[in-house]
C-alpha cells in the first residue's frame, strides 16, 4: 500500500515539474491593491493546492458539526431515559 502511494506521489510530483515546464511564461495578475507577475506553472499550482485546501477544510468542518450535534443528541437521549434521582 505504501509503494502505490509513493509511487502516485512521485507521479504528481512529476506531472507538477512538467505543468510548470510547459507553462514558464509569466501571467500579471491585477488585485486591485497590487499588480503581480508569477509563471502560469504556479499560479496553475498554487490555485489547486488552495483549492484543494478549501475543499478539505469544507469537509471536515461538515464532518466536525455533524458529530458534535449527533453527540449533542446522543447526550440528551441519555440524559432522558436515566432515572431520576429522588
Amino acid at each position: 500500500m505504501r509503494l502505490i502511494v509513493l509511487l502516485l506521489l512521485l507521479l504528481f510530483i512529476a506531472g507538477g515539474v512538467i505543468l510548470g515546464a510547459l507553462n514558464a511564461d509569466l501571467v500579471g495578475y491585477d488585485l486591485a491593491f497590487v499588480r503581480i507577475q508569477v509563471p502560469k506553472g504556479a499560479a496553475l499550482l498554487a490555485v489547486l493546492a488552495l483549492g484543494w485546501i478549501l475543499g478539505g477544510l469544507t469537509a471536515w468542518l461538515g464532518v466536525t458539526t455533524r458529530h458534535r450535534r449527533e453527540r449533542r443528541r446522543a447526550v440528551k437521549t441519555r440524559d432522558a431515559k436515566a432515572p431520576k434521582a429522588p
